[in-house]
């Protein structure tokens, strides 16, 4: 943590200008990267965490999961460790660093390959400690870029001061920055803190050096509030806006036609003060890699006739997650996810962590149901090329060092 000796006192500069001082102070001792950091754009996968029946990190299986979602270079752009698909609060500290560790290898491996993918570290823990632990971890195994809830940190009391001060501090420490970015989503906030950061916290928070983007994971109003927020400081392409919603992204970048599309886009720009995302984070690509990355694609170029066919298509996959219980409709998503990347043969183990909710014998044979009826539909309906291989996933990895 920071010292006592970087807090202002009562008798320092105005609140908003803690963050420029305290940056001004340590930019002697931080070294920067070479060249200007720009986020990139494209498909995030947050991937699930493969666990064995003892509820231990599978590793030669969740490589297997990874190298699936990269597709050869026609998937992932960003693999994304320890979010909320990957059961980051169900997970204790050493199996977080574990996932970490081997997303961080097998990018390195794809660039081997001459296939450029990102690695993100989701670093965000229960308390302070293992939080700030896990982006020592990450920098030390040359991580990307982290990802961080401030929200979600128990003992994290203002999320601009952990932030400011504590990853400031532990930058300052090592003597090295790494980019990070925000991640909100109100269903993983700790109880007792507010569901979303304020427009005024990202947009102080915009001003660090090292902040680069936010993951969000709501509608079209709070991903419009956090784009005016950071519009005014940063440089255009050095903060990204990820909606965690991956579905927004064909509504958002749907053509204006008509009278009915021209207010229906006049709508979505206005809420988003006329900023589209820059990537798509799509918890589903675990399962659909191509099929996200395309409808990416098509969405980007306003490709109406193709956005109309891969959403006919992606849309479907919560659907087939949906289960009654109790006269209540149950979206097991993360079991959901696992089962489908057992029946493809990626991985033997479909457990999930303590704590998150698993399939029934009869919901499982149903999902798979409804799971192969979706790949027949998108076999029938896409461009063959963009259908997700399952032997992608078998790159031979017998040289690589353990």
């Amino acid at each position: 943590m920071s010292s006592s000796a970087n807090r202002p006192g009562s008798s320092g500069p105005p609140r908003r200008l803690r963050a420029s001082a305290l940056i001004s102070a340590a930019s002697s001792r931080i070294r920067r990267p070479r060249s200007r950091y720009l986020p990139p754009t494209g498909l995030s996968v947050p991937l699930v965490t493969i666990l064995d029946p003892g509820g231990e990190i599978s590793v030669d299986e969740q490589r297997a999961v990874m190298r699936y979602a990269i597709q050869q270079g026609t998937g992932a752009d960003i693999l994304f460790a320890g979010g909320t698909t990957g059961e980051w609060n169900r997970l204790d500290n050493p199996q977080r660093q574990i996932v970490a560790q081997i997303t961080v290898d097998e990018c390195r491996q794809a660039a081997r390959r001459d296939t450029r993918v990102e690695a993100w570290v989701g670093i965000t823990a229960h308390d302070t400690a293992a939080t700030l632990a896990n982006l020592e971890h990450a920098i030390a195994i040359g991580a990307d870029a982290v990802v961080i809830a401030p929200l979600s940190i128990k003992d994290a009391k203002n999320p601009i001061d952990f932030v400011e001060r504590e990853i400031g501090g532990a930058f300052e420490r090592i003597g090295r920055t790494l980019p990070v970015f925000l991640y909100d989503n109100a269903e993983i906030a700790a109880i007792g803190k507010a569901p979303h950061l304020h427009t005024r916290e990202v947009r102080r928070l915009s001003q660090l050096p090292w902040i680069h983007g936010v993951k969000v994971t709501a509608g079209k109003v709070v991903l419009g509030n956090y784009t005016r927020a950071a519009a005014h400081f940063k440089r255009r392409g050095e903060f990204a806006i990820y909606p965690g919603d991956a579905y927004l992204i064909f509504d958002l970048f749907r053509p204006a036609k008509g009278i009915a599309g021209r207010t229906r886009n006049y709508w979505n720009r206005y809420l988003t003060r006329n900023s589209l995302p820059d990537g798509v984070v799509a918890g589903a690509a675990n399962v659909l890699p191509r099929e996200w990355q395309r409808s990416w694609q098509v969405c980007r170029q306003s490709q109406l006739p193709l956005m109309e066919r891969y959403r006919g298509i992606v849309e479907r996959w919560p659907t087939i997650c949906e289960f009654t219980r109790n006269g209540q409709t149950t979206r097991l998503t993360i079991a959901c996810l696992k089962a489908a990347l057992k029946d493809l043969g990626i991985c033997t183990s479909d457990a999930v962590a303590a704590g998150t909710r698993a399939l029934e014998p009869a919901e499982r044979r149903e999902f798979l149901r409804r799971f192969r009826d979706l790949r027949r539909r998108a076999a029938a309906t896409l461009e063959p090329e963009w259908l997700s291989e399952a032997e992608a996933w078998a790159t031979d990895v017998s040289a690589r060092p353990r």
